[in-house]
């Protein structure tokens, strides 16, 4: 040991013989309690936003379905209008083609009244 090692250790007063004059002192870097409220505010400003993200996106898709369910239904109405001008129009082909049709006799207007 040189002189000056062996005076550091006496200052320090608790090195022994065959052990290591250098001592390692673990700092504990700890957060305090105004650092903690700041990451907590951020923390729940951040799932804040993660929430309203998810929330918009749910209104979106449903103003989509409500359109498409709005289309549905004029397209359903839409369909019933034409099966219903499809009937009336096979329905004049039908009875025009009939015997019973073919069987009648046009009536000839007799005369009006006059008033």
């Amino acid at each position: 040991m040189t002189y000056s090692s062996s005076v550091a250790n006496v200052r320090r007063g608790y090195v022994r013989r065959h052990q290591n004059a250098v001592s390692y002192a673990v700092a504990d870097k700890a957060l305090g309690p105004i650092t903690n409220t700041v990451i907590l505010l951020i923390l729940a400003c951040l799932i804040g936003l993660l929430y309203l993200t998810q929330v918009t996106k749910t209104n979106g898709y449903g103003y989509q379905i409500d359109k498409l369910q709005k289309q549905q239904s004029e397209l359903l109405n839409q369909k019933a209008e034409l099966e219903i001008a499809t009937a009336r129009l096979q329905s004049l082909d039908r009875v025009a083609g009939s015997s019973a049709a073919n069987g009648l006799v046009s009536a000839a207007p007799v005369g009006t009244i006059a008033q």
